[in-house]
């Protein structure tokens, strides 16, 4: 029932406002996220948004249009209005209303061609595609006839699809090569493709988890772990087996992919941000399952071989000899009988890569990320290829229950330096940006922050190179770019992890899918413009489980455009629940609070 004490005013344009002080702010946070998109994260008010890939997103993970409504209704300080209720209803209405279902192979001279069914319940959308002109050249109007046993032999024959008269009637034929791109295509015109066709088995792999690791120490599997397994796999039959898993950094989704690998038991393809990712991936295969060295193979720059189980990087996939070229290496994905792909820190996923997922849409696959927020708006392509999200938690849930650290975000402005005030003032609006994040005030700021915090292991990370080459010498430690060696970063970040080493430099390379569970401080100098998924994954890299505080710094010089920059990059935490203290530095008692008691994430966003 509407209340003056509720957190939510929901709009008529699908905008949401949300009252963060109100007294079940954090409650209803928590309820709106499945299906609602955070848009603006001031003090006050924050906005959210409602999409159809937001609802699609959340009906494909079991969440309801009556639950959307239910939950506006329940939090909404005025009356929703009814037009919002309707178009949920309406948006929600159109899931499922296209499905991908098993077609008879037919035979053209000797060479055997396989298809799909594409079938509609509705004689209007039938209509619709049937005369659009890039649908035209892919989708045969046909007759529909029953699948024989065999053409569900890819997946299990056991579970046999069951179309309704309507179904029957409004049919399709379209080749399997194109099973990807008419999910693609068809998503763009406002029509979710429910993907029905089973999946192939690939080679079977004996794959189990251990009860204590190799290392000695015990394992077991999280209750939220198991669930976004089994959130994937469901019964194994049609429209189960692909997705994606949102977990927060830090909360074990490597953990989430080797169980899924265990109840697969196939042969698997991992594909990874990194070499230092690979390596790591390998590390805990080895460590918390039955895979033996012999049976995991790494695909990289370094060392190309294939095995049942093979870890490869987006690089040397996407990598080829000019523009014109193909991928050379994108024959990896059919060179092995693969039943299933993970896709790690699949909000990464290059472009290029999206070709051969269009293809390869009979393996079972899983996305792994913290966010599925991609600065290029390709979301629904994930949505579409690798496939729908399938399970996530919010962050302070899992802070909550300790799976996570618990963070303080800071955000640090300081003036910009006299010295570049000029160049400044004439840059072009590309090199503002660049010279407000190298402001040489920083690295004093920097220095400070480390001198206060002895105790903690520290990573200072920034975009630009002569200011983080310029930092590692005057904080005389390390630093890890993408031109440091895969052996010697290897041996650095192995110092940092056995406290050899307690502050290391380090650029974007250290994003994604690295693993320093000690360190409980980052700086951040320096970032990619407004990039909501970097500060997701940067705050990441200290929210592994430990007993200390983590502290999230981040640098910014007031009056320019960082500050415009750093606003955006903060809407994603803040829509998971975390908000920005901001502290103006002048000098180094502004930071004399930091050192004292410190209540978690307070005061302003």
């Amino acid at each position: 029932m509407p209340s003056s004490e509720n957190p939510l005013i929901v709009q008529s344009d699908r905008t949401i406002l949300f009252d963060v002080h109100a007294p079940n702010a954090d409650e209803c946070r928590n309820a709106l996220i499945p299906f609602a998109e955070l848009v603006r994260s001031p003090e006050h008010l924050h906005t959210y948004r409602l999409t159809p890939l937001s609802l699609w997103n959340a009906l494909s993970s079991g969440f309801s249009a009556e639950q959307a409504i239910d939950t506006l209704k329940k939090y909404a300080r005025y009356e929703v209005p009814d037009g919002i209720s309707v178009w949920i209803q309406e948006t929600c209405g159109r899931f499922g209303k296209l499905r991908l279902v098993p077609a008879p192979s037919k035979m053209n001279g000797d060479i055997k061609e396989e298809y799909l069914y594409l079938v509609s319940t509705s004689p209007y959308i039938y209509k619709e595609i049937s005369v659009n002109p890039s649908l035209k050249k892919i989708l045969i109007p046909a007759e529909y006839v029953e699948p024989s046993p065999e053409d569900y032999a890819g997946g299990n024959p056991e579970f046999k699809i069951e179309l309704s008269e309507e179904e029957k009637n409004y049919c399709f034929l379209l080749p399997l090569t194109e099973r990807g791109g008419i999910k693609q295509n068809l998503l763009k015109l406002g029509w979710p493709v429910k993907d029905d066709v089973p999946l192939v088995q690939g080679a079977p792999l004996e794959i189990s988890l251990r009860e204590t690791t190799l290392s000695g120490q015990p394992f077991a599997v999280r209750e939220y772990q198991k669930n976004a397994a089994s959130a994937l796999i469901g019964d194994s039959g049609p429209g189960t087996g692909f997705g994606t898993i949102v977990l927060p950094c830090g909360s074990g989704k490597t953990i989430v992919g080797m169980t899924v690998m265990s109840r697969l038991k196939t042969n698997t393809l991992i594909v990874t941000t990194n070499i230092s990712a690979v390596h790591q991936w390998i590390e805990e295969l080895v460590d918390k399952t039955n895979l033996t060295r012999d049976q995991i193979a790494e695909y990289t720059g370094e060392n190309k071989t294939i095995k049942p189980v093979t870890v490869a990087t987006y690089q040397i996939l996407t990598w080829r000899p000019d523009k014109e070229s193909a991928f050379p290496h994108f024959s990896l994905f059919r060179q092995n009988n693969w039943g299933l792909v993970v896709y790690d820190e699949v909000h990464t996923l290059p472009a290029p890569v999206f070709r051969v997922v269009s293809e390869l849409q009979a393996v079972r696959r899983v996305g792994l990320t913290a966010t599925l927020v991609r600065e290029d708006g390709c979301e629904g392509d994930v949505f579409s290829l690798v496939g729908p999200k399938r399970f996530d938690v919010p962050w302070k849930e899992l802070e909550k229950s300790k799976f996570i650290a618990t963070a303080e975000c800071v955000e640090l402005r300081l003036d910009i330096a006299p010295e570049i005030e000029l160049e400044y003032a004439v840059a072009s609006p590309r090199m503002k940006h660049k010279i407000a994040s190298e402001n040489p005030s920083k690295n004093t700021l920097v220095k400070e922050i480390v001198r206060r915090f002895p105790e903690d292991k520290i990573l200072v990370i920034g975009q630009y190179l002569d200011q983080l080459d310029e930092l590692s010498k005057l904080l005389k430690c390390p630093i890890i770019t993408g031109k440091t060696p895969n052996a010697e970063r290897d041996k650095i970040y192995a110092d940092f992890r056995s406290g050899a080493i307690k502050v290391l430099v380090v650029s974007k390379v250290a994003n994604f899918a690295i693993d320093l569970p000690d360190a409980s401080i980052a700086i951040q100098v320096s970032g990619t413009f407004g990039s909501r998924q970097e500060e997701a994954q940067r705050l990441g890299r200290i929210l592994r489980p430990k007993e200390r505080i983590s502290r999230f710094f981040t640098l910014i010089t007031r009056n320019t455009v960082e500050e415009d920059f750093g606003s955006n990059r903060q809407k994603f935490l803040a829509e998971q629940g975390y908000s920005y203290r901001i502290i103006r530095y002048q000098d180094e008692k502004s930071l004399d609070e930091l050192t004292g008691d410190l209540s978690i994430c307070q005061g302003d966003n």
